[in-house]
């Protein structure tokens, strides 16, 4: 019996209160809305196991079509638990970390929208420069600007 294989990561889901606010906010740091859907129905509940569920979908691209975020807003069943503001050293807590071209221009812009710099900009070596950002509805992002070598 042959082994099965991985393909791809297809995509990083993302529980949201109000899509249209972080829609708006991926967007700014450059990913691309790719569609939006109400996801219900008997069968979603058996793949999730919380059964009978209403929810409204949005995936998300980065520009070179590799990578997706998944984002839902359940409407049915209610979210049950919020770790948005949860340290980055909690267990089981996510981010997503972006490859960026020239990070000091993008925190400025997503400063202006309201998203805060957790740290600082910090330089890795002479590898990368770094740093997390709390955005729309305190969700965590990791930005990733390459240093070019010399």
């Amino acid at each position: 019996m042959a082994k099965s294989k991985l393909l791809r990561m297809d995509n990083i889901g993302i529980v949201v209160e109000s899509l249209d606010d972080v829609i708006a906010f991926f967007s700014e740091i450059g990913l691309t809305l790719q569609g939006r859907a109400m996801v219900e129905g008997e069968w979603a509940g058996r793949v999730t196991g919380v059964g009978s569920q209403r929810v409204e979908v949005a995936m998300m691209v980065t520009p070179d079509g590799n990578s997706r975020l998944e984002l839902s807003r359940f409407l049915e069943p209610a979210t049950v638990s919020d770790h948005r503001s949860a340290p980055v050293n909690s267990l089981g807590y996510l981010r997503v970390m972006f490859a960026v071209e020239d990070i000091d221009e993008l925190v400025g812009r997503l400063v202006k929208q309201g998203a805060q710099l957790v740290g600082e900009v910090v330089q890795y070596e002479n590898s990368y420069r770094l740093c997390y950002v709390r955005g729309a509805e305190g969700i965590l992002v990791g930005l990733a600007e390459e240093l070019k070598k010399k």
